[in-house]
């Protein structure tokens, strides 16, 4: 008896985490239309985090600032990223599900 084969290999560094912490979203690249995005984490890796939005503006190589934990604009602790959009999932009601991979600290 064989055991059925993965298709798709696993691309993680390190494990996930279910971690619901707010953070703030922003386009890092200049031709890419201003906004900020306040989502929810649901989970997170030391090489990325996964969360759900609203907003139809994210695709695949997207560049972004990402402030993760997030509490409020001058927080002294707010730590922020430069990240890269390795996937976009399309979910019900309109809402996508987006994974980042975080490059550097800025």
């Amino acid at each position: 008896m064989s055991l059925p084969q993965n298709t798709q290999a696993e691309k993680r560094l390190s494990s996930r985490a279910k971690l619901a912490k707010m953070m703030r979203v922003r386009p890092s690249e200049p031709r890419d239309k201003n906004f900020e995005d306040l989502p929810v984490s649901l989970n997170v890796s030391k090489q990325g985090i996964y969360f759900h939005s609203n907003r139809p503006e994210y695709y695949k190589g997207m560049r972004l600032f990402i402030t993760f934990p997030f509490t409020f604009a001058h927080d002294p602790m707010n730590c922020e990223y430069l990240a890269e959009i390795v996937r976009v999932e399309k979910l019900p009601n309109g809402r996508l599900g987006v994974a980042v991979h975080l490059l550097t600290t800025v």
